[in-house]
């Protein structure tokens, strides 16, 4: 383990806070917004997939 890690764990529940996944951000590239929003649609994919996995694994 390193000194980033609570760095990582911060970052990571920041983007999956449901009050900072919507929220319009301070980008002016209509690109880079698009992009971000397409990441954290597929993160929330990716986190729901996990969770349903998990749940046919143990019920």
């Amino acid at each position: 383990m390193t000194k980033t890690d609570p760095v990582f764990f911060k970052k990571v529940l920041y983007y999956i806070n449901p009050l900072n996944l919507f929220k319009k951000e301070n980008e002016n590239n209509l690109n880079l917004r698009v992009m971000h929003g397409i990441n954290k649609i597929s993160f929330l994919m990716f986190l729901l997939c996990l969770v349903y996995l998990l749940f046919r694994w143990f019920a």
